[in-house]
């Protein structure tokens, strides 16, 4: 499956959604350990812990100077207190030190902030990159037919976008918690210190709020899930328009895809706006009952002052530690949707991760020791199907041996290419075997077999760069010769020397600044140059003249008689060139006789 880059844009969309209020979360949160689900998020949970285990120094290294950072606001704070009695009560004898308390803890904490900021970006950066490049081995060492049930753009949107979610909190949120709690506990002592009732009474408005919000509480998880999804298949049509758009524009149906476009946005408008109204609505109502708690807060605080039980700075000391005590709460509570948010990303990442790997065999490299002798490629009564019984391959066999050019025919989507994936171990038979032998040594095709095979697909197979680029992607250490060599012998050396820079000349996407068959050509000197012994072919040569044709293939077995050579057609040319031609049609592999064959070329 392709891998594609894709840009922040998706993400940008997607934050739109994050939950603004924390107190949805919790609710989520506490009904998911209701209805059985919570078990879940605790196991997606675990799996992002397996990678922030490794950045453990650096998580307590961030928890200290954040407790660190919190300390020196709260002293900060007290010093505030402390300088507004001064002045209001005309007491300057310590007005100086407690001037460098405040100066000295504000810039302690812009300092320490900073540094954490810092750290955050590194770390996350860090933690982004290891997930990725360990879930990109995963998915590429995913089996193909269980891979290949994700479009292209929800791979991709799984593998930027879940992925930044699950890095961006793996690291800070366990710091973040453990800070807000701090936070919180230390915010309260200190009023507690200088009067029980408003200790009390600011504690109790951060629980009060979170209670008083129950049935507005639901759908955290399940929204986040719909706009995934939704993102997901955005990204998938965008890929797919995107990559077919010269069929797009020549069919002339720019304006049915402009259409389908607009149909996804108003899908993604439509969520918006449900999403947008709930939050708005929650918000109106936590923001009633935080001013009214403010408010009685206040009152409070006054009522104070003047029965002279407090001073203008304890006043001040309250009010402000009040509303850094709701927002300690707040921050706790607030981790939550990071937490559900990351467990609904880390689930969907899973999904990908824990698909079935590809089948590797360690024996098979026995197999290398025979490169020089070749390969007989053998099915031996084999049944396969993509879907239940659905056969498309049924009790079949097929063999070629060391030297042949052996030739799949039949009607377009009879089972010609479902061969050759079986053949390259891409996918495994439901029963039968397809083996690689060689030397009294049978191997059955698996991942670790593919070595031994060079594969010419029927699509365009260059990729954007240089001619010289596409050629070393087998073989890194080829030198121009051999590179040359090898367009030589795919007759293709004379059209690329023509070209401005000759090998390095550059390559546009699908091939853009070459013909089909140039295109051909040059994915055929890269499976010349890789050296493989066993070749195959699928509708490899269809863009090439006849005789252009009959030339490659003969140059292809004259540089290594022992080549093992499959190549599926509809062209007489290559027919007449085959020791064998086998018919793929109506899930049967028959071996056509000398005048079956003579005769089905005649036919073409």
């Amino acid at each position: 499956m392709a891998i594609l880059n894709n840009n922040s844009d998706k993400d940008n969309n997607l934050h739109r959604y994050n939950l603004n209020s924390s107190y949805e979360s919790a609710k989520a949160l506490f009904a998911s350990w209701r209805d059985g689900t919570f078990r879940e998020i605790l196991d997606d949970w675990k799996w992002i812990f397996t990678y922030s285990a490794h950045y453990k120094g650096a998580i307590a290294f961030f928890v200290i100077l954040g407790i660190v950072s919190t300390t020196l606001g709260l002293v900060g704070s007290i010093a505030s207190k402390y300088l507004i009695d001064i002045i209001t009560g005309y007491k300057t004898e310590k007005l100086a030190i407690l001037l460098i308390i405040m100066i000295g803890s504000t810039v302690f904490s812009l300092v320490i902030g900073s540094v954490l900021n810092r750290i955050t970006m590194k770390l996350s950066i860090d933690i982004n990159n290891a997930i990725q490049a360990d879930i990109f081995d995963k998915i590429i060492d995913s089996d193909w037919l269980s891979l290949s049930r994700y479009s292209n753009g929800d791979v991709l949107n799984r593998f930027n976008s879940d992925v930044g979610t699950v890095s961006g909190n793996a690291i800070s949120w366990l710091p973040t918690i453990i800070i807000a709690i701090y936070h919180f506990i230390a915010t309260f002592f200190v009023i507690l210190h200088y009067d029980v009732m408003m200790a009390l009474f600011a504690f109790a408005s951060a629980p009060f709020l979170l209670l008083s919000s129950h049935y507005l509480i639901s759908r955290q998880r399940e929204y986040n899930k719909k706009v995934r999804e939704l993102s997901s298949k955005m990204m998938s049509f965008e890929v797919e328009t995107f990559y077919n758009f010269d069929t797009i524009k020549s069919f002339g149906i720019t304006d049915r895809y402009s259409s389908k476009l607009r149909n996804w946005q108003l899908k993604f408008k439509d969520v918006s706006l449900k999403y947008n109204m709930f939050t708005i609505k929650t918000n109106i109502f936590m923001s009633v009952l935080g001013s009214m708690i403010q408010m009685a807060a206040f009152c409070y605080c006054l009522f104070l002052l003047w029965s002279h039980s407090i001073t203008y700075g304890t006043m001040t000391l309250f009010l402000q530690q009040r509303s850094a005590l709701s927002a300690a709460f707040d921050r706790v509570v607030g981790i939550i949707p990071s937490f559900l948010q990351s467990s609904v990303s880390a689930h969907r990442i899973r999904e990908l991760v824990e698909l079935p790997k590809e089948v590797h065999i360690p024996e098979s490299s026995k197999m290398d020791a025979f490169r020089d002798q070749g390969y007989t490629v053998r099915m031996s009564d084999v049944n396969f199907a993509y879907l239940e019984n659905q056969k498309v391959i049924t009790n079949s066999d097929f063999i070629v041996e060391p030297g042949e050019i052996v030739a799949l025919v039949g009607p377009s989507g009879e089972g010609k290419t479902t061969m050759i994936r079986l053949i390259l171990g891409l996918i495994r038979p439901e029963q039968g075997h397809v083996t690689i032998s060689s030397g009294g040594v049978e191997i059955d095709a698996n991942a670790n077999t593919r070595h031994l095979f060079a594969y010419v697909p029927q699509t365009n197979a260059v990729l954007t760069g240089t001619v010289a680029e596409n050629l070393r992607m087998v073989r890194e250490d080829a030198t121009d010769e051999e590179l040359i060599e090898a367009l030589k012998l795919a007759c293709a050396w004379d059209f690329v020397s023509a070209k401005p820079g000759g090998l390095n000349a550059a390559v546009g996407e699908r091939g853009r600044g070459f013909s089909a068959g140039q295109a051909q050509r040059l994915s055929i000197a890269r499976a010349i140059l890789a050296g493989a012994p066993i070749l195959l072919l699928d509708e490899a040569t269809s863009a090439l003249d006849v005789t252009t044709e009959r030339q490659v293939l003969r140059n292809i077995v004259q540089r290594q008689p022992n080549r093992t050579v499959i190549v599926t057609t509809h062209r007489p040319s290559v027919l007449n060139l085959c020791q064998r031609v086998y018919r793929v049609m109506e899930t049967q592999v028959t071996e056509l006789d000398e005048e079956e064959a003579a005769r089905m070329a005649m036919d073409f």
